[in-house]
């Protein structure tokens, strides 16, 4: 126990040096404690991205798996940028308005802690947003696999992390219109989540099918992804920084509230995963693995908005149906023809809007006052007004980014292109887009046996 104690203290005094002069006080504990858990959840939130890595890699065809690698990589390392420069500013400036924020442009936050006891060290608050941002960014770009030229991630990162995603959060998160309205998100299923499963629609809307997915006939054909093995542990991976996500939502750790919200989270994961792919057991009489694995991400997906609003019981229902609602949503786009390669649309865009509608049916009274955001769910006594402003902000924030996302994305198509031609798309971006392969030794193999056939 004194061992803990020491370390604890230790780890205290390396972020806060000031503690070291005096005797820590309860509210300087308290700050350091809550600073440490927000630190250590957006660490959770970035090792996301090693899991969004292997979940795109996986569920596409070997010849796009490095690019798939590498360009995650760079935008994150763009977006991290863009996000310094304005999109924090527009998402949380202080001297805004309703609409968007303003000010805090390339932010330069105190070095010290200089905000109310009990409260959060600003650059980590920052590290923290910063990673939701790029997380939605990632979510977009599955509407970009294996057909996009890599110029266009880079345009798109600039104008979605810089105006678009900062937009939606302000109105949110940042004390916006919405935020005024009673919207409940308490961590993303609109914000983040929809917001980048509505980017990658139209992407996928912009850029059309890949070469192949379709007949003449309106049939589908099965591309399937290279390895399964990798998406089932890019899910593992995504399930454990999801605590991360919506536990280190609290922002703090004195109450211990935290807890209860990543209680939440893991019912209704396992949720989603069981009731998809039983779902899929019973309607094609086999048990899709991959179904399965998007289900235990709808699940994630829609208690997001509702994990620290609603009892345990409603979070397995949140998840029941968000692993039903999966596989209904996957049927639906293929039936459209349009072509969502990571299922993000499904998995975020669908289960993105029922977990954000669900608040308006679970909320319960003593929660929503506990996160101090809105009313009670219509469930609960608070009639429909909730579930009123839950639609509202699903209907507006998607809208908006759809609008905006089609608009640039329009644009670099009349401008520069969007979609590779068909031989680069053939060969695979590996190749095309960076001169190499992910996979070099089967790769030339196969293309030696090509060559000799």
């Amino acid at each position: 126990m004194v061992k803990k104690v020491s370390l604890t203290l230790g780890a205290l005094l390396l972020l806060f040096p000031t503690m070291a002069l005096a005797a820590p006080s309860t509210e300087m504990l308290d700050i350091g404690l809550n600073s440490l858990w927000v630190m250590l959840a957006a660490v959770l939130v970035i090792l996301m991205q090693g899991g969004f890595i292997l979940l795109e890699a996986g569920s596409t065809r070997m010849k796009n798996a490095g690019h798939v690698a590498g360009k995650t990589i760079f935008t994150f390392g763009l977006g991290s940028l863009i996000y310094w420069a304005i999109g924090y500013g527009f998402a949380f400036g202080g001297d805004g308005n309703l609409f968007i924020g303003l000010g805090d442009f390339f932010y330069n936050p105190p070095v010290l802690y200089e905000g109310e006891a009990g409260g959060l060290s600003s650059p980590i608050f920052f590290v923290f947003q910063l990673a939701f941002a790029t997380i939605s960014l990632t979510i977009a770009f599955g509407g970009f696999a294996e057909r996009a030229k890599l110029s266009s991630y880079m345009i798109f990162t600039v104008v979605y992390i810089g105006i678009i995603y900062p937009i939606v959060a302000h109105w949110i998160w940042g004390g916006g219109w919405l935020a005024e309205d009673g919207a409940q998100d308490f961590a993303g299923s609109t914000v983040v989540h929809l917001s980048g499963a509505i980017a990658a629609m139209a992407a996928t809307i912009l850029l059309k099918p890949r070469i192949g997915k379709f007949n003449k006939d309106g049939s589908a054909n099965d591309i399937a992804g290279h390895n399964q093995v990798y998406t089932a542990l890019a899910v593992l991976l995504l399930w454990v920084g999801w605590f991360g996500f919506n536990a280190g939502s609290t922002v703090a750790v004195g109450d211990g509230f935290f807890g209860y919200v990543a209680f939440n989270t893991q019912l209704a994961a396992g949720a989603g995963a069981v009731a998809a792919l039983l779902i899929t057991w019973m309607v094609l009489g086999k048990a899709d693995i991959v179904t399965m694995l998007n289900g235990a991400l709808a699940g994630l997906v829609a208690i997001t908005a509702s994990c620290a609003f609603v009892e345990p019981w409603a979070a397995v229902v949140i998840g029941l149906i968000a692993g039903v609602l999966v596989f209904g949503s996957q049927k639906f786009f293929e039936k459209m023809k349009v072509d969502d390669p990571i299922f993000a649309l499904s998995v975020h865009g669908a289960a993105g809007i029922w977990g954000t509608l669900a608040n308006g049916f679970f909320a319960t009274p003593e929660l929503a006052e506990t996160a101090g955001v809105g009313k009670a769910g219509l469930f609960y006594g608070g009639g429909a007004g909730q579930l009123w402003v839950q639609f509202e902000s699903v209907v507006v924030c998607g809208a908006f980014v759809f609008v905006a996302s089609f608009i640039v994305l329009a644009i670099i198509k009349a401008v520069i292109g969007f979609r590779v031609t068909e031989e680069q798309e053939i060969i695979g971006l590996d190749l095309s887009e960076h001169g190499t392969y992910g996979y070099p030794e089967q790769m030339k193999k196969a293309a030696q046996q090509n060559l000799n056939s």
